[in-house]
């Protein structure tokens, strides 16, 4: 990255400018070679050997708690924008080990995160998350996954959709409703293992920005009931809290993405000679990148904010998480398409890291709330705050 200079805001310690270095040493090394333009054929390899090359410099560890003690949210945000700088499935691959296995780390027994974490930190098991359904997105206290008692277990029935690490995840965390009645107070979280009976996968989804992608399916499959996390009920405030940790870090994704885009748009803009001069010469390109590099900053100082205030306070961040992740994924949205209209034609084509950054960063504005979720979010709590306030 060419603009270095957050690093040095008050957000951070020295730790985590030491762990930047050492990110960004490990992106250049490992990921950039790596970097492409994916396909479905080679994904399932590409994301063990991200998992198992992350795995080797120790920074799954810092994504799960295997001890129960709290992660580290700006650790998390600067090794996600770091990776996604390079290459968006790396970030993918990173994030998911600590998203998947977040409901244990937060909320799990000792016993559970004994028999997990350590195998997701060191990379010898892959984790996913089990929320969405076919029918039950967005809204997610509409989900109609069941788990009902059955002996000594549970026995899980219904489907989930648009999962990450579908078909390459050792264990999954599934939220199921054990109370249908309840809505979202009836909701809770299971662990299940890939090879439990009547699990599946269903199917694999591809996507504009390859990612390993599936529909799950539960046909009386039966766990033990020590794959319970967190008591009945429990579920819908283990997913909240999950994403609390992890809303802030798709923006810390986006900033990656969007500082990529900038610098290409830099190179490019020096490089191109328009009318027998750089492109970088002319107002139009000068406002354009002077727009872009206003933003990113802006989106940083929101995404940093969060992941400070989370590790700093340990109090629940969701309306600050909630800005950092809409706003930095509009940005990013916006900072990628000025990138591609700069490159002109050139833009466009196939493989091209700014035509690249195009398809990858869409996701974004959707997964672990959409911005239309989180504007709502941010005016429920605004709301709160001045009702508060009278």
């Amino acid at each position: 990255m060419a603009d270095l200079s957050f690093l040095d805001w008050p957000f951070f310690d020295d730790r985590h400018r030491a762990l930047a270095e050492r990110a960004r040493s490990f992106a250049a090394s490992r990921v950039a070679p790596l970097a492409g333009n994916h396909t479905e054929a080679d994904l399932d390899d590409l994301c063990r050997g991200f998992v198992k090359a992350l795995a080797e410099e120790d920074f799954l560890s810092l994504s799960v708690s295997a001890d129960g003690s709290a992660l580290d949210v700006r650790a998390i945000c600067l090794i996600r924008e770091i990776l996604g700088y390079h290459d968006g499935l790396a970030d993918f691959s990173f994030v998911m080990q600590g998203l998947g296995a977040g409901p244990i780390s937060l909320f799990g027994s000792d016993g559970q995160r004994a028999r997990y974490l350590p195998e997701i930190a060191a990379g010898r098991r892959i984790a996913a998350l089990g929320m969405s359904e076919p029918n039950a997105g967005s809204d997610f206290a509409g989900i109609t996954t069941t788990a009902v008692r059955d002996g000594n277990g549970y026995r899980l029935d219904g489907e989930k959709m648009w999962i990450s690490n579908a078909g390459i995840a050792d264990v999954y965390t599934v939220f199921a409703k054990t109370d249908p009645a309840a809505g979202a107070k009836g909701i809770s979280a299971f662990i299940v293992e890939a090879d439990d009976p009547g699990f599946s996968v269903a199917e694999r989804i591809p996507l504009i920005a390859p990612h390993p992608l599936g529909r799950l399916a539960f046909e009386n499959c039966c766990i033990p009931a020590d794959r319970l996390i967190g008591g009945e009920g429990a579920g819908f405030r283990i997913a909240m809290s999950n994403l609390d940790i992890f809303r802030s870090s798709v923006g810390a994704a986006a900033l990656g993405f969007a500082r990529r885009a900038l610098d290409e748009a830099c190179r490019w803009s020096n490089e191109r000679q328009v009318f027998g001069s750089p492109l970088a010469s002319f107002q139009t390109t000068q406002g354009k990148l002077g727009q872009m590099a206003t933003e990113i900053d802006a989106a940083a100082l929101l995404v940093y904010r969060a992941a400070w205030l989370k590790d700093t306070a340990g109090v629940r961040v969701t309306r600050e998480a909630s800005m950092a992740k809409m706003y930095a994924t509009e940005m990013a949205q916006k900072v990628i398409d000025e990138a591609v209209q700069l490159h002109g034609g050139y833009g466009l084509v196939l493989g091209a890291p700014v035509e690249k950054l195009y398809r990858e960063v869409r996701a974004l504005r959707i997964y672990e709330g959409t911005t239309e979720i989180n504007r709502m979010v941010i005016a429920g709590q605004t709301l709160a705050r001045f009702a508060e306030g009278q």
